[in-house]
């Protein structure tokens, strides 16, 4: 019996990823790793300590299961200081560490990171849920996309940094990343209940976006890349303004004039206020 296909599949992106970040930071001058990024309180020398914590905290806890510190509460905002302290602790004490010294243990974990993920079972439960989904449990696709979306996000602070695009903006990269972001759609309008049934729509321009449809009906939203009726609501931007804006290092207000808005502006701002990522 044939397996069903995985939602979405990133676990073989994630060495391609792991690949052009080793090519990035070799590429990189003195000057390069001081420079500022959007993530305001990081330069780009700290995301890519940030990027390393990623490696190891993830072959540490759920390939060794190593957990040393763990989140005690049942709280989201109590988790998410929780990790942004975990965050903020590893940046401070990678300080000390050079450059270099930062290449070679990218270079050390990055394989041993993609071959765990790619050993796991996709449909298996995943070792930790994908909360801004709104999903309690999470399978493993679920959780290596979010993985993913990690990855893609921060070496693309960084290639924003020092301006080398590279090819994070082509679709076989920028779609799953954007494909999975959007998991969080239904769960962004989770208080929003409509007297009748209603679809907003959010496409995405260029040859590397594409539309997507959440749909309120049977008292619930659900998201899909087919419509079933015309939509209440339509939200329409590029995929430079996509990425910056739903993992919160822009807000609305900063990006407005980038995104057309048309049908009911509160079911469009609505989306616009959408975070896909822990923060």
């Amino acid at each position: 019996m044939s397996r069903p296909a995985i939602p979405i599949d990133t676990a073989h992106l994630l060495p391609l990823l792991d690949q052009q970040l080793i090519t990035l930071l070799r590429s990189l001058s003195p000057a390069d790793w001081q420079k500022q990024t959007i993530a305001r309180q990081w330069k780009v020398k700290d995301v890519v300590a940030h990027l390393l914590d990623g490696n190891i905290r993830s072959i540490s806890m759920l390939r060794d299961h190593y957990w040393g510190e763990s989140f005690a509460g049942n709280d989201y905002q109590g988790l998410v200081d929780f990790l942004n302290g975990l965050n903020a602790d590893w940046v401070k004490a990678m300080k000390r560490v050079s450059p270099a010294m930062l290449i070679l243990l990218h270079e050390t974990t990055g394989k041993t990171y993609c071959d765990f993920y790619a050993s796991l079972d996709p449909f298996a439960k995943a070792g930790f849920a994908v909360n801004w989904a709104g999903e309690e449990e999470s399978k493993n696709w679920m959780h290596i996309a979010r993985e993913y979306t990690e990855k893609w996000l921060h070496q693309q602070q960084i290639r924003d940094a020092v301006n080398q695009p590279g090819c994070h903006l082509e679709r076989e990269f920028f779609y799953p990343f954007i494909n999975t972001c959007l998991m969080a759609l239904p769960y962004t309008f989770r208080h929003i209940q409509p007297a009748h049934p209603v679809t907003v729509q959010l496409t995405i321009t260029g040859h590397a976006g594409g539309s997507w449809y959440n749909s309120y009906t049977n008292g619930q939203w659900q998201l899909s890349k087919e419509v079933n009726a015309s939509p209440a609501a339509t939200v329409t931007m590029d995929p430079d303004t996509s990425w910056r804006l739903f993992s919160k290092s822009l807000r609305p207000a900063d990006v407005l004039h980038k995104i057309s808005l048309e049908g009911d502006l509160g079911l469009a701002n609505t989306v616009l206020e959408m975070v896909s990522f822990m923060v």
